[in-house]
Formats: structure tokens, C-alpha cells, sequence
């Protein structure tokens, strides 16, 4: 099995943090606000910089998270839940995306107000 490097698997969670829904751990999380947002890139940062600054911060220190994120919401809804499947399937994730989680929805659902 090939594990994923510490910067895959920031930059997945940083993805699914950003863009996807919280509690990917938890049973029967709802990530459709991310799988459906129609939200840019510079949205979701926007969003991110005022709601959640050390998050921004992160993501702005890490080009390889901004990759990821554009990478995300550039995919269609299907693909989106796809890259989520593989964060998912990833126990190296784990951390990263419980320790995010819970920004996420905000995000989903506030970033179409910047």
C-alpha cells in the first residue's frame, strides 16, 4: 500500500476542511454543502480570512493546500465526493480532517456571501 505524504494528506484535508462539510469522522456526515457549493476559489479564501483566520492562515502558508482547494472546486459535485471517498479511505487523514472539520460547513454555506 503507498501512503500518502504528510503534504497529500494536509493538502486533502485542507480541501475537505475548506470545502466540504464537518464531521467526515463521524457517522452519516452531510457533505453536500461542499459537494454542491458554487463557490470560487477567491469565495472561499474571502469567506475563510474573516470567519476562520488561523485556518487562512494555514491554508496561505501551504501552496500545496491552495492547489488542492482550487483543484477541488474546479471538479464537479461528483468528482468533489470522490476526493472525499479517498480522504476518507486515508487513516493518515484522520487527524487533519477531524481537527478541521468543524469549519467546514460555515464555509460551504456563507462563502457565496463574498
Amino acid at each position: 500500500m503507498v501512503k500518502p505524504s504528510l503534504s497529500q494528506v494536509f493538502a486533502m484535508a485542507g480541501v475537505m476542511t475548506l470545502a466540504a462539510g464537518a464531521g467526515i469522522a463521524s457517522a452519516d456526515p452531510d457533505l453536500s454543502p461542499a459537494f454542491n457549493t458554487t463557490c470560487t476559489y477567491s469565495q472561499v479564501v474571502s469567506a475563510l480570512n474573516v470567519e476562520f483566520p488561523i485556518a487562512a492562515a494555514q491554508l496561505n502558508a501551504s501552496p500545496t493546500a491552495q492547489a488542492a482547494l482550487r483543484g477541488f472546486l474546479d471538479s464537479s459535485p461528483d468528482q468533489r465526493r470522490q476526493i472525499a471517498d479517498e480522504l476518507e479511505s486515508k487513516p493518515g487523514a484522520q487527524p487533519y480532517a477531524q481537527q478541521f472539520g468543524g469549519y467546514v460547513v460555515q464555509i460551504a454555506t456563507t462563502c457565496n456571501n463574498y
